[in-house]
C-alpha cells in the first residue's frame, strides 16, 4: 500500500482514525511540539476538530508572537521549506491554517511509514 498525501486536514484526521494511526499522530504531534520547545500536549483524549482548531491557534500565536520559535519547529518537524514558500502570507488566519495543515500533513507521513515499515 503507497502512502497517498491527503488533500485537506479533515481527509488526513479522518484517515488516521480509519487507519487506528490518530492516537499516534497525537503523540507525535506532542513529541515534535515538545522537541521544538513549544510543548502543545494534547491529551490522547483530544478530538479530530479540537486538534485542528487548537493547532491553527498555536501556529497562528507563533507566527504573530515567536517566529524565529515558529520557524524552528518547522525546521523540527521537517516541512518541506519550498511548500511553506508557496503560501500566500497576506492573511495571518488563512497562513497559519495552511501551516498548520502542512505541520499535519508531515506528521502524518511519519506515523503511515512508521506503522507500515517498522
Amino acid at each position: 500500500m503507497n502512502f497517498i498525501a491527503p488533500i485537506n486536514t479533515d481527509n488526513l484526521l479522518s484517515e488516521a482514525e480509519k487507519e487506528n494511526l490518530y492516537l499516534k499522530l497525537l503523540e507525535q504531534i506532542n513529541k515534535d511540539f515538545n522537541f521544538a520547545n513549544e510543548p502543545i500536549d494534547f491529551p490522547l483524549s483530544t478530538k479530530p476538530v479540537e486538534l485542528k482548531i487548537q493547532l491553527h491557534e498555536k501556529i497562528y500565536r507563533l507566527i504573530q508572537h515567536k517566529f524565529a520559535e515558529y520557524l524552528n519547529l518547522l525546521y523540527i518537524i521537517d516541512v518541506p521549506e519550498a511548500e511553506v514558500k508557496k503560501l500566500d502570507g497576506s492573511d495571518l488566519v488563512e497562513l497559519s491554517e495552511q501551516v498548520a495543515f502542512l505541520i499535519l500533513k508531515r506528521e502524518w507521513q511519519k506515523v503511515w511509514f512508521r506503522n507500515k515499515f517498522s
